[in-house]
């Protein structure tokens, strides 16, 4: 349980999926919302939704809490913090060029939905952005995928009702080759990738808004 715990609260990516052997063992299904102000791009809400294995072990130590209660703060925080590790796992590019994050989420928690853990966060950009004609492009992925980090349907990534009559957006989900397959499925729990491989961009999903 020890082990499995610093992988959960380490990484932020845990446990044993289905099988011992092959990338992904565990899954996240996500859901975003741009966030703007005054006409600029300012952020990303995110909502990460664990598998139930991966779940289990991260909401044992809540136990039965109830929404508010001390232990929810704790582990959003351990939680958050390494997202925050990894650049929140995300990219976002406009004009050939990474977009800067802040080092902090405006806001974030963690809850219990069923038996599942979900991770909400604003993710904010260190610059507004401007959108008005102006393309961008986002990504969110475990670079190791050792998780795989997904949208479930093109709606799951929406505009506020402000921008919705201007901007668009549109999912890219990639179909990598059997050679990349092969390689993930051949890569135990314990394998890292090798890093000129890019595995996880390999699957990674592109989200691309582009605004009138």
């Amino acid at each position: 349980m020890q082990l499995v715990k610093q992988w959960v609260l380490g990484l932020f990516l845990a446990l044993l999926s289905f099988s011992l052997m092959a990338h992904p063992h565990s899954f996240i299904v996500m859901k975003t919302q741009l966030v703007s102000e005054n006409g600029q791009f300012t952020g990303l809400k995110m909502r990460w939704t664990m598998d139930e294995i991966t779940s289990a072990d991260l909401l044992y130590d809540a136990g039965n809490a109830k929404p508010g209660e001390e232990i929810w703060k704790k582990l959003a925080a351990e939680v958050m913090a390494n997202v925050l590790g990894q650049h929140y796992f995300t990219e976002v590019w406009h004009n050939g060029q990474k977009v800067k994050f802040l080092n902090r989420p405006s806001e974030y928690g963690l809850a219990r939905e069923a038996h599942q853990a979900v991770l909400t966060f604003v993710l904010p950009l260190a610059e507004p952005q401007p959108l008005k004609g102006q393309k961008y492009t986002f990504s969110t992925f475990d670079p190791t995928y050792y998780v795989d980090m997904r949208y479930d349907k093109e709606s799951d990534v929406t505009l506020p009702t402000a921008l919705q009559s201007s901007c668009k957006t549109t999912l890219h989900t990639p179909k990598p080759g059997e050679e990349v397959l092969s390689y993930a499925q051949s890569l135990d729990k314990t394998d890292a990738p090798e890093e000129d491989m890019e595995l996880g961009k390999q699957f990674a999903q592109t989200v691309t808004l582009l605004c009138q």
